[in-house]
């Protein structure tokens, strides 16, 4: 678009403004979002960072939004314990159901943030949170891993929020109905802008 204009731009003015901009867009967008759901998936991935085992914590709704992530050191109860009231503080509620794997430290962080809070442990169940790692692991891969665990929260907290909302789940909806939906999420990308 700024070639287009006759604006010459390096990478490093684009990456400079993605980390002025990228946050304030996010949460702006996160605030828009309509209501998550009652089932949350949860899942954890390995990142090598700096040659240090890292864990990224995600979870996603049954609709497949994003609802938080986190990126540890380590992926023991209390790193657990963190994740759950980090997904508490950001939801606004709670949720109905949780559907883990069968890591012992998602249990132990239950009984103790969610006491009330119904849990499915299986390894099959867990697939729409295992499926969200996906975009993750193709964007590690083009810029050649992560360079700190900060940029990596920094960056995937982001990259999560924008990509659900340029991306409309395609697979269902009509021609029509997708050409509105995307029509619909650019103008609020640009009453983001210009707010």
């Amino acid at each position: 678009m700024m070639a287009y204009r006759g604006i010459q731009l390096s990478y490093e003015t684009i990456r400079r403004w993605c980390d002025a901009f990228g946050a304030s867009y996010a949460a702006k967008l996160k605030r828009r979002r309509p209501k998550l759901g009652d089932k949350w998936f949860l899942d954890e991935v390995f990142l090598k960072i700096n040659g240090v085992q890292h864990y990224l914590w995600r979870a996603v709704d049954q609709q497949g939004a994003v609802i938080d992530i986190l990126v540890q050191p380590k992926y023991d109860r209390f790193a657990a314990i963190r994740f759950f009231r980090k997904l508490l503080q950001t939801s606004q509620c709670g949720p109905r159901v949780i559907i883990t794997d069968k890591l012992r430290s998602y249990g132990v962080a239950k009984k103790v943030v969610l006491p009330r809070v119904a849990h499915r442990q299986s390894r099959y169940l867990n697939n729409r949170a295992e499926n969200s790692h996906q975009p993750t692991r193709q964007r590690e891969r083009r810029m050649k891993r992560f360079k700190s665990p900060e940029h990596a929260q920094r960056f995937l907290e982001v990259h999560d929020i924008l990509a659900a909302h340029f991306r409309p789940k395609r697979h269902l909806l009509s021609a029509a109905q997708y050409q509105a939906e995307r029509k619909n999420r650019f103008e609020t990308w640009r009453e983001i802008i210009a707010a």
